[in-house]
């Protein structure tokens, strides 16, 4: 399996999640990423699992997904394919 990122250092402070992507810092507003995530409990918020492609983080409790391209602000184009008839 491609492992599409590293993420590591998880950690939810303040309204803020934190985590390094590949070898950086990343800090977002819980409430702009996930209203359900900034409103869930503090135990809630502990409870996650990151995927092993590295491609998002499950918070298991609240049943709450982010994408690490998301988070990223990577954008997945579909790639048309012409077909002759």
């Amino acid at each position: 399996m491609k492992k599409h990122h590293e993420v590591d250092g998880i950690a939810i402070e303040r309204g803020v999640l934190s985590l390094v992507v590949d070898g950086q810092r990343i800090q977002r507003d819980l409430k702009q990423i996930s209203p359900a995530l900034a409103a869930a409990t503090e135990e809630a918020q502990k409870e996650f699992e990151v995927s092993p492609s590295g491609y998002g983080i499950h918070w298991t409790l609240i049943d709450e997904d982010i994408s690490i391209d998301g988070l990223l602000g990577v954008a997945h184009h579909p790639t048309l394919s012409r077909r002759s008839a």
